[in-house]
């Protein structure tokens, strides 16, 4: 994900990538990568880029959430609106434990199928 947060302030405190890299021990490249969401920032990272900028790290960092966002299109006059997904992070523990679940549920599918199949042969 984009942390277009960061990347506004930076880029409002006329701050360049270069130096943002160097308060993290990088280079400019591994830095343009975290800010376009191609790399994990971490939580201590964010405390250095938020001490650089004088703010709290809750100011730059975006929010880790999902869902579907709505966005009213105004530009038509057909009143049309858009909505697209936005997908973030989801952490692996909770991945497992939905996959899990899933396969639960397609076992349990699976036994009423049959039941349905030997109560229909009864009749």
């Amino acid at each position: 994900m984009i942390q277009q947060k960061l990347r506004d302030l930076r880029k409002q405190r006329k701050i360049s990538q270069e130096y943002m890299a160097k308060i993290l021990s990088t280079d400019p490249s591994s830095y343009s990568r975290k800010e376009n969401g191609r790399s994990k920032i971490y939580d201590d990272e964010w405390e250095k880029l938020a001490k650089a900028l004088d703010v709290c790290v809750d100011d730059i960092k975006e929010p880790e959430f999902s869902g579907v966002v709505h966005h009213d299109n105004s530009s038509f006059n057909d009143n049309s609106e858009n909505y697209y997904n936005q997908n973030f992070n989801i952490p692996n523990s909770v991945l497992e434990s939905l996959q899990d679940y899933i396969s639960l549920l397609k076992r349990d599918v699976e036994l009423l199928k049959k039941e349905n199949e030997i109560l229909k042969s009864q009749k």
